[in-house]
């Protein structure tokens, strides 16, 4: 059986991408990968670990910064559609049998 860990980190890995912060280059690292990356869009979900030495301080910048590009947070169980909609390789989400390749979600992203 699956820990909720391995499911979080197995879904972060199909929709979205690691902010590197493990590699503790520091917070301008984490802010630059993050920020400037180029899967960065609706419904991305960024991981970031909690043990990372400069995470909790890159932080604040990082989640200004999102917001200054319009996303907003929301919960993980608002982000994935489950019931009828499968994942494109880069980790988009898109109906399944329908012209609706993308579900709208508008500016949102979870860390």
């Amino acid at each position: 059986m699956s820990s909720i860990v391995d499911v979080l980190s197995n879904l972060a890995n199909q929709t979205g991408f690691a902010s590197l912060d493990w590699k503790n280059y520091g917070v301008d690292s984490i802010l630059t990968t993050v920020l400037n990356h180029k899967h960065l869009g609706n419904g991305s979900i960024i991981l970031c670990h909690n043990g990372a030495k400069y995470t909790a301080k890159a932080l604040p910048q990082l989640i200004d910064g999102l917001k200054e590009k319009g996303f907003d947070f929301v919960k993980i169980s608002e982000l994935i559609y489950s019931k009828d909609y499968e994942m494109y390789t880069e980790g988009r989400q898109h109906k399944i049998n329908s012209s609706d390749k993308e579900p709208d979600n508008s500016n949102s992203t979870t860390a």
